[in-house]
């Protein structure tokens, strides 16, 4: 089906609590499994109803987030979630008591339940309301990005509208644009410290109602973090700063040199090459047929896939107004389907969406026969798929980029090693901000500067008040929305640059280990899907060295004269 044509209503929440009662009175009821189990199955499949309702709700308001119908039905699936998830809750109980979790474990898997544990440990029906707040000022913070309206140079853009003036070979040009982006930030500034300074209070408060210290853990275990804590992550980011900062350090002074300049500035560092940035060869229509024949080439099943999703409009690609900034993917239950969102620019980066995004899709679609629970791994596993897939689509990039094909390598890869540092850094400052919930917005501002000396001792913001004083995190949405998220980014990094290595040596076999790890979904904890993988486990210092280490030798052997 379309995604046009996929009706959208309102969720009936007492229609659906009295099935739900139903149900679960009539599994309390049974002793024998293959019923019991059936039971199961039947709130599957409400549940899959009511999260196919939800989902596209947020697509369509986030495609538009001025629509206001959607913005009416987004707020009220915010107000009824907690509700919901409260039922969820009930459920989990139920199966945790049950004289039959053995044959359940047998049937799912010891992780599922593992994981129903946590969920149980994270909600209570006292911070219902607390939930629905989260909620509601999550949303505000997205209505207030996707609804920015930029004046540049006599015309109105988005902030992804912005993106492709901040690449431009002209420096006034992106000193313009950037100030015109960061401004926007700036005039929004009391509102954005508002927001998160009631989402950071709002969360502390329910990680003490529920008996945390904090939310640090309570954060974890929403995530569903099973195999490792806070101190694991604590340790992988010290070996950031160790073996990575230099590194990515060193490809900003090159860029400097390459560039001719005689400082590097924040508005600088999009602009990679004097003889300017590598750029896609055509619109959306040429990408969509390079992807197309890409994924053709790559595997039967990809492109089965990956046709499918462009017949049945499962791709919205194109910035518009009122479109929120960004990019991802979700999955639709009831149609057994993802559905990519993202802001095409004209830069790299839409080859980019066109890999990462597919990768979350076709994970999700792979393992599409599992329980909603068991379709997508955690985040840091799911990002192995994302990231992975850009390099496994390596050898198609010329499709895309011409003659500025071996330039988008050495961008990606140098692009990769810096990220690693501003990931960690965004990690880093959520600690601190967990652990200490009620300090002032300038505190907070002042923290993060302080931390970017350590992870991105090469920024230069020159004049611009708002960023010296500490507010370029207030653009990390994943900040606001998905608290202790951004880990995962820099964890699956390193498997994604196994992934690098590997494809240069047995591409047969990784594609092989890469449809393992997908098919898995989530039935498994991060650590156990590197096994499935054949990937080496990135908490371990000498892994972070190594996988770093074969970029770090592949960046030495490209010939400069064609990256000028």
């Amino acid at each position: 089906m379309k995604f046009s044509q996929m009706e959208y209503h309102r969720i009936d929440l007492e229609a659906v609590k009295t099935r739900f009662d139903e149900l679960l009175r009539a599994m309390e009821q049974t002793r024998d499994f293959e019923q019991h189990y059936g039971l199961f199955m039947d709130m599957q499949a409400l549940n899959d109803h009511n999260s196919t309702m939800a989902t596209l709700a947020s697509i369509r308001q986030s495609v538009n987030t001025l629509d206001p119908f959607y913005k009416d039905e987004s707020d009220y699936i915010d107000e009824i979630s907690p509700e919901l998830q409260a039922m969820g809750i009930r459920l989990a109980e139920h199966l945790l008591e049950s004289d039959l979790l053995p044959e359940y474990e047998n049937k799912l898997g010891k992780h599922y339940f593992e994981k129903l544990r946590l969920q149980k440990k994270t909600f209570d029906p006292a911070i219902m309301g607390d939930l629905a707040e989260e909620n509601k000022l999550a949303t505000q913070y997205e209505r207030l990005m996707g609804g920015a309206q930029v004046e540049f140079r006599g015309q109105v853009y988005t902030l992804s509208g912005l993106g492709t003036f901040l690449e431009d070979p002209d420096r006034s040009t992106r000193q313009a644009a950037a100030e015109a982006s960061w401004g926007f930030m700036q005039a929004n500034q009391s509102e954005l410290d508002d927001i998160y300074d009631k989402l950071v209070k709002i969360r502390h408060k329910m990680a003490r109602k529920l008996g945390y210290e904090n939310f640090i853990q309570m954060g974890y275990d929403r995530y569903g973090r099973t195999d490792y804590d806070h101190e694991d992550v604590a340790r992988f980011r010290a070996g950031i700063v160790s073996h990575v900062v230099p590194l990515a350090e060193q490809g900003f002074a090159e860029q400097k040199d390459r560039l001719g300049l005689d400082e590097l500035t924040y508005y600088d560092v999009p602009f990679r090459f004097r003889s300017g940035n590598p750029k896609p060869q055509g619109d959306k229509d040429f990408m969509v047929n390079q992807a197309i024949r890409m994924y053709d080439e790559l595997s039967p099943e990809t492109s089965q896939f990956f046709r499918l999703m462009v017949d049945n409009e499962l791709l919205d690609l194109e910035q518009k107004p009122g479109k929120m900034p960004g990019g991802y993917c979700t999955f639709i239950d009831d149609h057994s389907m993802p559905f990519i969102f993202s802001n095409f620019n004209g830069t790299s980066g839409d080859v980019d969406v066109l890999t990462h995004e597919f990768g979350h899709a076709f994970q999700v679609y792979t393992a599409r026969d599992q329980i909603a629970d068991l379709r997508w791994p955690g985040m840091e596993a799911a990002e192995i798929h994302s990231m992975g897939m850009e390099y496994i689509a390596y050898p198609w990039m010329e499709q895309f980029f011409g003659k500025d094909t071996e330039k988008y390598f050495y961008d990606h890869n140098v692009s990769n090693i810096a990220f690693l540092p501003y990931g960690a850094l965004v990690d880093h400052f959520q600690h601190w901000v967990y652990a200490n919930p009620e300090v002032t917005a300038r505190e907070r501002r002042a923290k993060w500067r302080e931390l970017e000396q350590i992870y991105n001792p090469w920024v230069d913001y020159q004049t611009n008040d708002y960023l010296n004083a500490g507010g370029r995190w207030q653009k990390q949405g994943h900040i606001y929305s998905a608290p202790f998220y951004y880990i995962d980014y820099c964890l699956a990094q390193i498997c994604a640059m196994q992934i690098f290595k590997r494809s240069r040596e047995d591409r047969q076999k990784l594609w092989d280990d890469y449809v393992a790890i997908c098919r898995v979904g989530g039935s498994l904890p991060f650590t156990e899907i590197l096994q499935v993988g054949n990937f080496s486990n990135p908490f371990d210092q000498t892994v972070v060295q190594e996988s770093i280490s074969a970029l770090s030798d592949y960046l030495a052997s490209v010939d400069r004269s064609v990256i000028s």
